[in-house]
């Protein structure tokens, strides 16, 4: 079955606030604390929390507007696979740490900024980015396999032709909807409202400054 950008309009109608500046990340085979330990990141005095207090958790750090000394994440297990969420964040796009992250399995991650108009896809395997691109500018693809996932990519609804380069999705929502199915596509893991929020996210804090650059 095909998966398409519209399996996932759930997303900006379910959780509005997690879609105008989100990061969402999927390694395999790693536990969340293999994740946390593997960023060197500090689990501070967070317990295991739900998303709804996952979610308010990113805001409430001891910097300005709520912000943390670093990238906020929530990391939860999904069979063989560790669901990193960040809202608000951009961990799971910095070549610097995803690299390190992804030795020996797989890395896939996401990312959208509506303020700054932002976002990013990479996919990698032990260390290398194997594709890495903007949903914005799908045409514009790097890493040692760029071409391997186009018709994968297009199925999920990116627009690769030459003459629109920010593809057929009508809205913001649509096109990050394109990311979910590409990303699905590459794991095989689907995501879905019911086990965002049912999910119970280990929350810790990374090094690094808050940039959405990748």
């Amino acid at each position: 079955m095909t998966v398409t950008a519209a399996d996932y309009a759930w997303f900006h109608d379910r959780f509005p606030g997690l879609w105008e500046a989100y990061c969402l990340t999927l390694i395999q085979g790693l536990r969340p604390q293999d994740v946390v330990t593997r960023l060197h990141a500090r689990t501070e005095d967070f317990q295991p929390m739900p998303f709804g207090d996952m979610e308010s958790a990113a805001y409430s750090g001891p910097g300005p507007y709520g912000g943390w000394p670093g990238y906020f994440l929530g990391a939860a297990a999904l069979a063989d696979w560790c669901l990193v969420v960040e809202p608000g964040g951009a961990m799971g796009v910095n070549q610097d740490l995803i690299r390190p992250l992804s030795q020996g399995t797989r890395l896939v991650s996401h990312s959208n900024n509506n303020a700054n108009a932002t976002g990013y896809f990479y996919w990698l395997e032990d260390g290398e980015i194997r594709l890495g691109f903007e949903p914005l500018f799908p045409t514009m693809r790097f890493g040692s396999d760029p071409d391997g996932s186009v018709m994968a990519m297009r199925r999920a609804g990116f627009d690769l032709g030459d003459g629109d380069r920010f593809g057929t999705a009508a809205s913001e929502a649509a096109r990050a909807g394109t990311a979910f199915a590409l990303a699905e596509h590459l794991t095989g893991v689907k995501l879905t409202a019911h086990l965002l929020e049912t999910s119970v996210y280990l929350c810790a804090v990374a090094p690094g400054t808050r940039s959405s650059s990748p």
